[in-house]
């Protein structure tokens, strides 16, 4: 039976998804000029890769030619998915799990943290006004 792709993007989808979501709408050859400042790749590689994105309604098109792409998520909307997605398969669905690792990993700055834990405060006080 054939693997079912993926509801995420790929690597390659994300390199080109965050072009669009900094950029805006683009060409094929648009976004392939903003690839190339990235990695090398073909021209026919990256038109192949907004296809598959198309097939997986990760982007659209309009109906002109050339055809100019824009992502069909929202940014946040994507990670939110992919980050859903990753909590359930490494961290068994447990966000403390999760920004423990993170934190142990050192990967953050000291304004990340201030800005972390602002948000949790926030979202404390919202859950006790809701009592």
């Amino acid at each position: 039976m054939p693997k079912r792709p993926s509801p995420h993007p790929t690597e390659a989808e994300l390199e080109i998804l965050s072009i669009l979501w900094r950029r805006g709408p683009g060409t094929v050859r648009q976004i392939h000029d903003v690839v190339l400042t990235q990695r090398t790749t073909s021209l026919t590689t990256t038109l192949k890769t907004l296809q598959v994105m198309t097939e997986k309604a990760l982007v659209v098109h309009n109906d002109e030619r050339p055809h100019v792409y824009r992502a069909a998520v929202a940014e946040e909307k994507t990670q939110a998915g992919m980050l859903k997605d990753l909590l359930a398969k490494a961290f068994d669905g447990s966000a403390q799990k999760l920004m423990v690792r993170l934190v142990e990993a050192g990967d953050i700055s000291r304004e990340e943290l201030d800005d972390i834990a602002k948000l949790v405060r926030d979202l404390q006080k919202q859950q006790r006004g809701a009592k």
